[in-house]
């Protein structure tokens, strides 16, 4: 079955954000929505740098020149993502938040434990190429699906939430659900291997989880402004009914989705509704203005 019907070229757009006139809690008078979702830019700079890492290393083993394309362009947006989180931390710092202790942490888990292995050439080390190949297929699941929710968190705009970090947040998000196809298609063309899709999807599921909690407790436990900052699953659940994260059922539903044999990326989210978005985004129109 083809779905190429909504394909879009990839291009990186290089998109800057000034961060002076965004507040700690940039989500008014919610501090664990805020933290909640800051832990992004804890998460992401060094996981896209090791998604961009590893897809050099699979460049050879691609043997369709559109999908080489698709490949090229996703390892130019992801460098920008990692880029553009990265700048925010700077700015968490200034506000009393130093979130060094953790993202040592994340680096050290991307950089080592998933990082290249003396390997000897051959089936071992290409072994190993394949099993990261299909955790960046898992967790590129969860990127579409968290950019398609940020695209329709509607309750974020009516609480006020600051429009730079939305649009950090959008753009992101909508560049995800633009590209969410790459990183499963590419699997799929080098391996394929059902067995191996659903062993690193519940290692992806489970790290993901196991990481997220622990940045919004670090957030919330190192909070300036909070006596006694405590993060929980029932917070969670509760925002997730408010419409201020996503809820714990569309994401409980989002894994039979990916383990299904039929499951295509393209059934998350909508292409036209990213490219939209992308149009209108403030700092993807000032890159556009900027490269033309």
């Amino acid at each position: 079955m083809s779905h190429t019907q909504d394909r879009v070229p990839l291009k990186a757009r290089k998109v800057s954000f000034s961060w002076e006139d965004t507040p700690l809690h940039w989500v008014p008078g919610d501090p664990f929505t805020t933290h909640t979702i800051n832990v992004l830019h804890l998460l992401l700079p060094a996981g896209e740098r090791w998604f961009v890492h590893v897809y050099k290393q699979v460049l050879p083993y691609i043997r369709d020149e559109r999908l080489r394309e698709d490949v090229i362009g996703f390892i130019g947006q992801e460098a920008t993502h990692s880029q553009a989180h990265d700048e925010v931390l700077p700015h968490l710092r200034e506000q009393g938040l130093d979130p060094t202790p953790y993202t040592a942490q994340v680096d050290w888990f991307f950089e080592k434990l998933l990082g290249d292995r003396t390997l000897p050439p051959g089936k071992a080390r290409k072994w190993w190429l394949m099993e990261r190949v299909a955790l960046i297929a898992a967790i590129e699941h969860y990127t579409a699906f968290l950019g398609n929710w940020v695209l329709n968190a509607e309750e974020l705009d009516r609480r006020g939430a600051d429009p730079t970090m939305l649009d950090l947040l959008r753009w992101h998000g909508a560049e995800e659900v633009e590209h969410r196809s790459v990183a499963f298609e590419l699997f799929m063309h080098v391996d394929g291997n059902y067995r191996r899709r659903a062993r690193t999807w519940a290692s992806a599921f489970a790290t993901l989880v196991f990481l997220w909690q622990r940045g919004t407790r670090f957030f919330m436990e190192n909070d300036p402004t909070l006596v006694d900052g405590k993060a929980s699953f029932k917070e969670f659940y509760v925002r997730g009914r408010r419409g201020l994260l996503p809820t714990t059922g569309d994401m409980a539903r989002s894994i039979p989705r990916y383990l299904s044999r039929s499951y295509h990326p393209s059934q998350e989210g909508s292409t036209a509704q990213a490219v939209a978005y992308l149009a209108s985004s403030p700092a993807a129109m000032a890159a556009e203005k900027g490269s033309s």
